[in-house]
């Protein structure tokens, strides 16, 4: 029956979507990793204005199957299989994706690299930081009121407790402070991509 529901989800998260980018014949799947408030969401926005690509939001994604997330595990586990399932079938189609998830352990990424690899994707692998200090300023300033846009409830007591939890990245990544020039960073993810459709 839930094989059956997170189908169904996959396919209302389809609908969403709206306009996609015309699909290649080896989609970029760009996994951006990070804590809240480091500045992620920020990053794909801006990586999208470069590379056209699909924005997969877990926070937006979760709100559309939760109005009123609890953040339980049984409910973030059945997100991200339907993360899953929506990616894999964008990257069968030749759609290009960057997911905007936390991701922070690496047997949840695993199940990534597992479907970049049978779909013939091109894998970048993105960890997005800030120096704690900012991400605090930065919580605290969400916390005061939402902006268009920002689906995320995460606020400076939820960094502390998922902070020790973050764990090293076993391939290779790049690696972008959002507290100083991102640009850098972006073009060389450019340069990746391009690089892989030769």
């Amino acid at each position: 029956m839930e094989a059956f529901q997170v189908a169904a989800d996959t396919e209302l998260f389809i609908k969403s979507l709206g306009e996609v980018p015309p699909p290649e014949a080896r989609p970029a799947l760009i996994v951006v990793i990070g804590l809240p408030g480091t500045g992620k969401s920020y990053f794909c926005r801006r990586l999208a204005e470069r590379i056209p690509s699909v924005i997969l939001e877990s926070d937006a994604l979760r709100k559309q199957l939760f109005p009123t997330p609890g953040y339980s595990a049984e409910e973030s586990a059945y997100l991200f299989r339907s993360i899953h399932r929506l990616i894999d079938s964008l990257l069968k189609k030749g759609i290009p994706i960057i997911l905007d998830a936390t991701n922070l352990e690496e047997r949840h990424r695993e199940y990534l690299y597992n479907i970049a690899g049978r779909r013939n994707a091109r894998l970048i692998i993105v960890r997005v930081e800030a120096p704690p200090e900012l991400v605090r300023e930065r919580l605290l300033a969400r916390a005061r009121g939402k902006g268009a846009g920002e689906f995320s409830d995460a606020d400076w007591e939820i960094y502390r407790r998922m902070k020790p939890t973050a764990e090293k990245i076993a391939r290779r990544h790049f690696a972008v402070d959002t507290s100083r020039d991102i640009a850098p960073v972006i073009d060389k993810i450019v340069k990746e991509v391009k690089r892989g459709k030769k």
